[in-house]
């Protein structure tokens, strides 16, 4: 049955029906040793995973100061450039804090539970907590009306205009600026938590405006003190300018990034319960996995399929699939993109 003609005609019952169609078991895909080898989880590979990524930042912002040192018309690209791989690290942190949601991106829980928490999901004004909450929501109730991320990808397949004004309002920032007031609403317990589209108000439940004002500044305080970190160790190096471009990274870039990826993984998928049908996998080269694939975000339907094979193990996930014809060739990102923007003006 096709169910991706029109999404407001399709029900929770038609998308969750138990059926061996829909509810395939992973046990008649993999025998129990390979899920035993695929769900093998790393310290070492978790710790090289967050010191790769944090070393890149650096790396970019010591190219932008040596660029600070040249020409304009040297300068000018070189800039552009280092932002967009700090945004695509920023991505990286953010798939970082994916990962330790699910308990794989190290097998010590405190690693997983804590340290992620401040390394990853802080920097960027998230909480791996509550994004936890958010997203294992997705997992069970992927494609329905319940699924947390449903607002990411329902507006699609649109016209190839409205895909170019969304990436325009990503790059110019103006997604960001929308980003960051929902989370400074979040913050203060006005709106529901997500980390997708929905707006949400809670009740005030009488509280006054400085009960709100208290919450916003003890739920800021985690990204407020890593960033305060981040620019002290810019400011110790005599460039505190560069903070600037943390900043700018993640209002600009970081929206575009995330967007592509999103869009990647569900948009214009089946409606249906089955994780081969409602989830993509994405052929990714290297520009794709420097700036909107880290870490093999891109083998999503592995992910889904067995949510608790870390990042390092997708690839050899994805290959035994391959070879027993569980999912087709993937498309790359240039095909996703002709495909959520096929509909007409």
């Amino acid at each position: 049955m096709n169910m991706q003609a029109n999404p407001a005609e399709i029900s929770n019952e038609d998308v969750f029906s138990h059926s061996a169609v829909t509810r395939r078991r992973v046990t008649d895909i993999f025998s129990r040793d390979e899920i035993r080898v695929l769900t093998a989880r790393s310290d070492l590979m978790g710790a090289w995973a967050i010191i790769s990524t944090w070393g890149i930042i650096a790396l970019s912002f010591v190219l932008m100061v040596w660029a600070s040192t040249r020409t304009w018309w040297i300068a000018l690209p070189v800039f552009l450039l280092a932002m967009a791989v700090i945004a695509g690290r920023q991505l990286c942190l953010a798939i970082l804090m994916h990962d330790a949601s699910h308990g794989t991106l190290f097998k010590t829980r405190w690693l997983n539970d804590v340290l992620s928490d401040w390394l990853c999901a802080r920097p960027i004004w998230n909480d791996l907590h509550k994004y936890r909450v958010h997203h294992l929501v997705h997992h069970t109730r992927t494609g329905s009306d319940e699924d947390t991320d449903i607002s990411l990808i329902a507006p699609f397949p649109t016209s190839r205009g409205s895909l170019l004004r969304k990436f325009a309002r990503d790059l110019s920032g103006l997604t960001g600026l929308k980003f960051l007031f929902g989370r400074l609403l979040q913050d203060a317990g006005l709106l529901k938590w997500t980390v997708a589209n929905d707006v949400v108000w809670l009740p005030r439940d009488g509280k006054h405006w400085y009960q709100h004002l208290a919450l916003l500044l003890r739920n800021m305080l985690p990204m407020l003190i890593t960033n305060a970190v981040i620019f002290s160790l810019l400011a110790l190096t005599g460039h505190a300018w560069l903070y600037l471009f943390w900043v700018l990274s993640y209002v600009t870039p970081f929206p575009f990034f995330l967007r592509i990826r999103s869009l990647a993984e569900h948009a214009c998928t089946e409606r249906s319960a089955d994780m081969f049908r409602n989830t993509r996998t994405t052929r990714a080269g290297w520009l794709a996995r420097a700036f909107v694939a880290p870490l093999r975000v891109h083998y999503h339907i592995e992910h889904h399929v067995m949510a608790s094979v870390p990042w390092f193990r997708l690839r050899h996930m994805h290959k035994l699939l391959r070879e027993r014809q569980e999912v087709p060739p993937p498309p790359g990102y240039l095909d996703v993109l002709r495909i959520v923007s096929s509909a007409a003006h």
